[in-house]
């Protein structure tokens, strides 16, 4: 080999050639040896630890997969026994609550309002003094007058606030007439006569108060929500009467009048027994207060009245704090027991229960009284001339008469 070639060659004993950047080959530094690319190659594979963690995850994906497929296998049957458990539990709730059909028929006046299908220029409230004393249809007879009675057993005041409160959600009336003789009870009566008003009114804000004003310390008020807590020891009293009215409700009053074509006539007029105090509870009056003012936000009149009823006994102090309440703030106040002569009332005939409720000859009398002084004295307008009004009450009017004539 000549000089200039053993120049540019060196043994490869360290290294590789390489071309340099002119063009001739230099050793390479070792950079790139088969040791070195094994090396590397050995770096980029996993290690045994990483190769188990990865098995572990694998498996735990796995057995996830495994277990979300069991779960949602599982879940028609979990929504198949949760719609079972409801459709039960209405069942028996529907069928050991009271119907209120045939026996206790005052529990469904309350309900039998939410079927109206048209408005109502009054709308009166109260007790039995007031569902057994007015009679709307006689009042529409007498005056074209579209009127609804919203009573039910002994009804509190703050109970009257309330279903006043709900009404005022389905419709504005003209007028609203509140008997007041629920002024001389400031606690609740009982559980009893709380379901009677309460049991079957519609779900609203208004049933969450009227059931925390009324509940007795005895009562819960998830008795109310859940009526089957109350009543679930009822199936041993169940009657035809919960067969029969299972899927029904009965209608057992005229626009909320319940009729009575009984006789019993009042004998004696109840002894007057003194009191300690004839002052009405604070409660009451803040009740008062406070239908007035819902009376007021909604532009309704409010009228005050006492139905003829002679017991429990109207003592002047309570009369006298009812006059004055009226003149200072401007309402109506109407006493027909002071005025039942006028009215043409006689208690040995026109009574059912010796002088506490009028029967129909009483509350048609009443009624048509009352008629004329809304019609007159209140402006609350005729509505006989309406075609849809006139054919509803019409036919009402035509059951009413039915009913009324037969023994």
């Amino acid at each position: 080999m000549s000089e200039r070639g053993s120049e540019n060659l060196k043994e490869d004993t360290d290294g590789d050639l390489e071309k340099n950047e002119g063009g001739s080959l230099k050793e390479s530094d070792g950079e790139s040896t088969d040791d070195d690319r094994r090396l590397k190659e050995n770096e980029s594979l996993p290690k045994a630890d990483e190769i188990a963690d990865r098995k572990y995850e694998d498996g735990r994906t796995k057995e996830r997969a495994k277990n979300g497929g069991k779960n949602c296998r599982r879940l028609p049957a979990c929504v198949a026994a949760l719609l079972l458990f409801l459709v039960l539990f209405a069942f028996f709730t529907r069928l050991l609550e009271p119907k209120y059909a045939t026996e206790l028929e005052e529990g469904s006046m309350i309900s039998e309002y939410y079927a109206e299908t048209t408005g109502h220029d009054v709308i009166i409230l109260g007790d039995s003094e007031v569902y057994s004393n007015f009679s709307p249809l006689e009042m529409y007879r007498e005056a074209g007058i579209t009127a609804w009675v919203r009573g039910s057993p002994h009804q509190l005041i703050w109970q009257s606030y309330y279903i006043l409160e709900e009404t005022f959600t389905y419709e504005t009336p003209q007028a609203v007439v509140l008997n007041v003789r629920a002024m001389i009870y400031p606690e609740p009566i009982s559980e009893e006569y709380n379901r009677l008003t309460i049991d079957y009114m519609r779900w609203s804000p208004s049933k969450v108060g009227i059931i925390l004003a009324s509940m007795t310390s005895e009562e819960s008020f998830l008795s109310y929500v859940f009526p089957l807590l109350r009543y679930h020891s009822r199936y041993s009293e169940l009657t035809e009467e919960d067969i029969a009215y299972f899927f029904t409700d009965n209608s057992s009053t005229w626009n909320g009048y319940q009729m009575n074509k009984g006789v019993q006539a009042m004998e004696t007029l109840p002894t007057e027994r003194l009191l300690a105090d004839y002052s009405f509870g604070d409660v009451c009056v803040e009740y008062l207060d406070k239908i007035r003012e819902l009376c007021e936000e909604h532009g309704t009149e409010l009228i005050l009245v006492k139905a003829p009823g002679v017991y429990p006994y109207w003592y002047d102090g309570y009369e006298e704090q009812i006059v004055e309440y009226a003149d200072t703030y401007g309402l109506s106040y109407y006493n027909f027991l002071a005025a039942a002569e006028e009215i043409g009332i006689d208690y040995s005939t026109d009574t059912w229960d010796a002088g506490l409720h009028m029967n129909l000859a009483g509350a048609t009398k009443l009624s048509d009284y009352f008629a004329r002084i809304l019609a007159e004295e209140h402006g609350i307008p005729d509505r006989s001339g309406e075609e849809e009004i006139a054919g509803m009450y019409e036919a009402k009017l035509e059951l009413y008469d039915r009913a009324a004539a037969e023994e």
